[in-house]
């Protein structure tokens, strides 16, 4: 790999202007392209310090063996020529969004003389036209079906189309009237273009202009007494409702756009796009990339725009709801509007059917992400393969088969609790978690909680193997119960959540102990960075490593886990505060309060009459309860998942 310093401009000679850069390898090939404000203050930051930056971003700068950059006038010009670019080059380092599945689409050879209507998949041409993605193929082809009933228009492929025309004989769509049969002339090019603008009007979402159309044409039929065709009028109608109906209404006011939400983690991130014509959900679509260096939300959802729209096929809404706007919102809305031909705005919302829209569509987000993950864990030579590269990068004499995580959890220092998390053979045993109620330490102190857990932990093993000791071999299953006994099985591997503090505190606990057989590692979160206990630097595995995507897994659901426990404990301690003085409430009770509303929270909400519904708790109680709550004043909390500080 090339020293970034080697090929490091002259101070002085980038331009402070706006403008798009591309790194090349030593072989001439584009292997990066961005775009900055300020091109000197960008491109210095990629020399600087090279240790400082994200893995991937490292690893780019020593691929590199050159840059080079082009100055434009404005930021959309060069949002532009970014997109440009990354068409033409496709470069390594950039992050690219693929489907994380293979969804069909409705395309129209409107480029024909007699267009043709299929359903499909894979790559496109830019003179038909595209509708959709669509989640289910079965349900577009049955749409599709009602559709030709009503715009009768062509379907077949081009060889049974010409075979039909040879033998001047339609097909048997033609026969049951699914087609127009052009082929045998019986209507001519313009009429059957008719029918197929009423097949796009009806994909595009514009279905109540159809309805109406249909409703008039039968009511004058009717009047002049051609009750025929005004029949056939009353059953296209009806099949043209049936495949409306379809899609149920999710905004009242027939908005036309396009709904992106997104879920990250470290190594990857998935985005889910719900496409909204005339307030129905015609189509669906998700996404999963890695990610390629630290870029936060808004210029995930600027990059995956850009690719989105930039497809010709993908028509662009008038309207993109976003859970945030990027930091060149009015420069995209601008670049998007002139894509669409008229105005397309970028918006937050904030309440109402859009936001939960919105976050519907995030939680489908976070669900292709967590089955993504779970595929990916699922598969047998994915996980032995991370358990190899793992056996590797640690120096292992063995692949770590059972992985032992722990984690602290606290709310500035109360209620300080421990997580144990094991997986065996790369997954999950949940039946071998335990909890840690931390006693010996007080207030802040990670490093030392860590180090009573891991003692406390080994000592138990200690005390079980002087049983076993007793016996011919290991006692694995307790005598008198029968139960598995919950410290007796042996970690290959310790994992702690956290950096060199932690893995030192863990170490010596292990030391004091005599336990020289278990390997011992922390991950921390900043960099994702591997802390051996006799290595004065850390580890860095590659970001696309499975070791690492492992570590993490295992390091989150540890976090997880505690974090759990941890509300648990402060909902429990904090319900106990409050309700100390009612008459009658004693420790059963309160916790099937907690149990019942489930936080502290909901329990401040609930009216006397709610409260009685609770088992054991009558009306007085209730009422009692209810002036308890009422009496004081809500707390203020925090949030563990992102530190927002919250009213309790």
């Amino acid at each position: 790999m090339a020293d970034p310093a080697s090929y490091r401009p002259a101070p002085g000679t980038i331009p402070t202007g706006p403008g798009v850069y591309r790194f090349s390898d030593a072989e001439g090939r584009v292997v990066y392209v961005g775009k900055a404000i300020n091109l000197r203050q960008r491109l210095s930051s990629y020399f600087a310090d090279p240790a400082a930056l994200h893995f991937r971003t490292q690893t780019m700068v020593r691929t590199a063996a050159a840059v080079d950059w082009t100055l434009v006038r404005n930021e959309l010009e060069a949002l532009q020529l970014e997109y440009t670019w990354i068409k033409q080059y496709d470069p390594r380092f950039n992050i690219k969004y693929r489907d994380d599945k293979s969804y069909p689409w409705v395309a129209v050879t409107w480029g024909e003389e007699f267009p043709r209507v299929y359903v499909g998949r894979g790559p496109k041409r830019k003179q038909n036209r595209y509708y959709g993605p669509y989640a289910q193929a079965w349900a577009i082809r049955q749409t599709l079906d009602s559709l030709l009933r009503v715009f009768p228009m062509r379907s077949c492929t081009q060889g049974v189309f010409n075979s039909a025309k040879s033998s001047g004989r339609p097909c048997l769509l033609g026969y049951i009237g699914k087609c127009a049969a052009p082929c045998v002339g019986r209507v001519n090019a313009e009429d059957h273009r008719e029918l197929v603008e009423g097949v796009c009007e009806f994909l595009a979402g514009r279905t109540a202009g159809l309805i109406k159309r249909l409703e008039t044409e039968m009511f004058v039929a009717s009047a002049k007494q051609e009750f025929e065709r005004a029949g056939g009028l009353r059953d296209q109608l009806g099949a043209l409702k049936q495949a409306s109906e379809q899609n149920a209404i999710v905004l009242g006011d027939g908005t036309d756009a396009d709904v992106v939400a997104l879920a990250t983690d470290p190594l990857e991130v998935a985005i889910q796009v719900f496409h909204v014509r005339d307030g129905r959900i015609r189509g669906e679509r998700a996404w999963v990339a890695e990610r390629s260096d630290d870029a936060d939300e808004g210029e995930l959802l600027e990059q995956f725009l850009l690719q989105l729209y930039g497809d010709t096929a993908q028509s662009v809404p008038p309207l993109v709801l976003l859970p945030r706007l990027p930091a060149t919102g009015e420069v995209l809305s601008q670049l998007l509007t002139e894509e669409r031909g008229t105005k397309v705005r970028l918006r937050v919302p904030k309440r109402g059917d859009k936001a939960a829209l919105l976050e519907t569509a995030g939680r489908n987000a976070a669900d292709v992400l967590a089955l993504h993950k779970l595929r990916r864990s699922s598969d047998l030579s994915t996980r032995s393969r991370a358990l190899e590269e793992l056996q590797v990068a640690l120096d292992l004499p063995q692949a770590p088969l059972r992985i032992e995580c722990y984690d602290i959890s606290h709310t500035q220092g109360t209620e300080v609790v421990a997580s144990m998390v094991v997986f065996e053979d790369g997954l999950a045993r949940k039946s071998e978690y335990r909890r840690f109620v931390i006693r010996t330490v007080e207030g802040s102190n990670d490093v030392g909680a860590m180090r009573e857990v891991i003692t406390r932990r080994f000592r138990r093993l200690l005390e079980e193997r002087a049983d076993d000791e007793k016996t011919d071999g290991p006692l694995l299953i307790d005598p008198t119960t029968g139960a598995p006994r919950k410290f007796a099985y042996l970690p290959a591997l310790v994992v702690v959540d956290g950096g060199a503090p932690q893995v030192t505190a863990a170490a010596r606990a292990m030391a004091d102990l005599g336990i020289t057989d278990v390997a011992l590692c922390g991950l921390a979160k900043r960099l994702e960075e591997v802390w051996l206990p006799t290595q004065e630097y850390p580890l860095i595995l590659p970001r696309a490593s499975e070791a690492l995507y492992l570590l993490q897994r295992v390091r989150d659901e540890a976090h997880r886990f505690a974090i759990t426990h941890h509300r648990g404990r402060r909902s429990a301690a904090m319900l106990d505060s409050v309700l100390d003085d009612v008459a009658g409430l004693g420790e059963l009770r309160r916790k099937a309060l907690l149990k019942y509303f489930g936080s502290l929270r909901k329990l401040r909400k609930a009216t006397i009459a709610e409260l009685a519904e609770v088992p054991g708790i009558g009306p007085a109680t209730a009422a009692a309860i209810f002036a308890a709550l009422a009496a004081q004043e809500p707390e203020l909390g925090v949030n563990l998942a992102t530190g927002e500080v919250i009213q309790d």
